[in-house]
């Protein structure tokens, strides 16, 4: 392998240590070393060399991953494992402001990708709260989310071409940034979402919008979800499409911030069971109204609008700092589920009642995206609880039970964070079987030597 990247080669565990480590330091793999090539064609001389030596390689962008996808297999799969660093790869390589497009390596932070676009006079209309260490590569192989899927979709809306080298060592070149393209199979799809299973993303083409003339965040204050539902349809009345964002938080998440970020303040009034953070591409003089009138029939308890960009930031700081204090709080049992819209508020209800009688104690922390049916569903332990004990006795089968409603309400176990190792099982149980089927078949096809992120969507079994 040296002699393949030569010193982009490190092998050292200091070195390394920091590679080995999810970000919720739940899960510490073990690999030989880590390689951080420059360029593609360095990409494809570490895959050639790991199909010759049998090396598992294990392809990571900001190892901001929830789901344990973008780190080794602590236990492995009987193969030495290398992790694939691309954070060397970061050029912008063009930015096409007619055609709305930006062309770039998989290794540039997405902070850098709204910047650059920004510059141009356009938008990335993708936003997160790691966007200051997450990498476009990165971003692509989960098919992130965020908090503009409302108007704008997932990852796989926003890129309208790829690079990635395959795991025979040759180069997927669907690089372009044309609209249209009929030309056979979209094989860059199967790469969006596929969590580094059939490849490595090198280039990324991405898909700009305008500048928004017009923009106005709000925070509202509401007695529940189905409130919070009536706000949504309220606003899409009113502005159609210009809803850019609609973010829900339990009153308990905000205390949760209060606590290990003192700085924060509620903009509204407390008292309320749920906030919403909530954004649109319109003036502030259109959205009070529709503010106005939902307070009027007692939609809302409260409700302000920012006045200055300070305010924005200080409103999204809010939100982006639930799951920082989460982790702060201590462990917890993780979930990224999502359902209909139509169907969150019932699907909520159940929940509160399930664990209410499944795990007396157990304490609720709802936040998300409303507006798309994503929400991380989360519990803490009861007060007092030794959390990593509880998480660890209770996990599988609050999980397995929560899974279950959620499939029930016609929902997915995995909204945006991707299945990794740690749904690997409940993927196997709950997939649709011509899915699953389907997607094996696509891996042995493609990587016949196992060779790119075993244990991932798969678990072991698949791995070998």
């Amino acid at each position: 392998m040296r002699d393949a990247v030569g010193e982009a080669l490190f092998a050292d565990p200091a070195d390394i240590g920091p590679y080995l480590t999810d970000w919720r330091g739940s899960a510490m793999g073990r690999a030989e070393a880590v390689l951080l090539p420059r360029s593609t064609d360095d990409v494809q001389q570490i895959v050639r060399a790991a199909g010759r030596l049998k090396v598992a390689l294990v392809p990571q962008g900001g190892n901001t991953g929830l789901v344990a996808g973008g780190v080794p297999d602590p236990s492995g799969d009987g193969r030495p494992a290398m992790v694939v660093s691309l954070k060397r790869m970061s050029r912008i390589l063009s930015v096409d402001s007619s055609g709305l497009s930006m062309t770039l390596e998989a290794g540039v932070i997405l902070a850098n990708v709204q910047e650059a676009a920004e510059q141009a006079g356009c938008r990335f209309p993708l936003s997160l709260g790691s966007k200051g260490s997450a990498t476009v590569g990165g971003l692509v192989s989960t098919n992130a989310g965020g908090v503009q899927v409302l108007r704008h979709g997932p990852m796989r809306a926003l890129v309208l071409g790829l690079e990635a080298v395959l795991p025979d060592g040759s180069v997927l070149g669907q690089l372009s940034a044309l609209r249209k393209d009929n030309s056979g199979y979209d094989i860059k799809q199967l790469l969006i979402g596929g969590e580094g299973t059939l490849g490595i993303v090198t280039k990324v083409a991405l898909k700009l919008a305008p500048a928004l003339a017009d923009v106005t965040t709000g925070w509202a204050a509401v007695p529940s979800i189905g409130a919070a539902l009536l706000l949504l349809a309220r606003l899409r009345s009113g502005l159609g499409e210009r809803v850019e964002s609609f973010e829900i938080m339990a009153a308990d998440a905000y205390a949760l911030v209060q606590r290990y970020f003192p700085d924060s303040r509620l903009p509204v009034a407390p008292g309320a069971a749920f906030h919403v953070l909530l954004e649109v591409g319109a003036t502030a003089a259109e959205l009070e109204p529709i503010l106005a009138t939902a307070l009027e029939e007692a939609e809302l308890v409260d409700a302000t609008v920012a006045a200055s960009g300070a305010q924005t930031a200080a409103f999204w700081a809010i939100r982006e700092q639930v799951p920082l204090a989460e982790r702060l709080e201590g462990t917890a049992i993780k979930n990224d589920i999502a359902v209909p819209v139509v169907q969150v508020a019932a699907f909520h209800a159940e929940a509160v009642a399930l664990f209410q009688r499944l795990l007396p104690g157990a304490r609720p922390l709802v936040f998300g995206h409303l507006g798309d049916g994503n929400l991380h569903w989360n519990l803490r332990p009861p007060a007092g609880a030794d959390s990593a004990g509880w998480v660890g006795a209770q996990q599988a089968d609050a999980r397995r039970a929560l899974h279950d409603l959620v499939m029930a309400h016609g929902g997915t176990i995995s909204a945006e964070h991707g299945i990794g190792t740690l749904k690997a099982a409940e993927l196997a149980r709950l997939c649709d079987p011509g899915k699953l089927a389907a997607m094996r078949a696509i891996k042995a096809a493609l990587d016949p030597g196992q060779i790119m992120n075993p244990c991932k969507l798969f678990g072991k079994q698949q791995a070998g």
